[in-house]
């Protein structure tokens, strides 16, 4: 039995880089700016090249890339609101277009709600069983008074 994913030509979109949004969330307005709806104008020219699915790189609400995700329920402010993106899915879903996302969730940004728990209140915090390899006997490279695992860029830890 065949699966959809069988039958199917996947164009990548990376939103935050596709829609010309600024480098880092700290760079943006506070109010959501409706970017992701450039999509939509892509959709005839997906269908003339037979794209049946986008696959988006990371939506979430993030600080810089995408990657270092603050919150998975919210749509990256620099990208738009949640109905935008609900929007932009609604149309490509009734021009046949199936969507994927791009979800990390074996990692988030150091301003996610829970690892920011965790940063103040050390081994006290409800969230310290979220993260794997906490250890509080040691310290990061930004000086959090506790070491983790994390990805290396550079000198820096994150």
């Amino acid at each position: 039995m065949s699966h959809w994913i069988e039958k199917s030509n996947v164009y990548h979109i990376y939103p935050l880089g596709f829609c010309g949004c600024e480098k880092t969330r700290a760079e943006s307005s506070e109010t959501p700016v409706p970017r992701i709806r450039k999509v939509i104008d892509w959709i005839p020219h997906l269908k003339e090249m037979n794209f049946n699915v986008v696959y988006f790189g990371p939506v979430f609400e993030s600080v810089k890339h995408g990657y270092d995700t603050i919150d998975y329920k919210v749509i990256d402010r620099r990208l738009g609101t949640n109905q935008d993106f609900k929007d932009v899915c609604a149309a490509l879903h009734e021009n046949g277009i199936r969507v994927v996302l791009d979800g990390v969730f074996n990692h988030v940004g150091r301003d996610n709600v829970q690892f920011m728990d965790v940063r103040k209140n050390k081994s006290a915090s409800r969230y310290k069983d979220w993260f794997c390899g906490l250890n509080f006997g040691g310290n990061s490279g930004y000086n959090d008074g506790f070491w983790y695992e994390g990805w290396k860029i550079g000198r820096a830890h994150v």
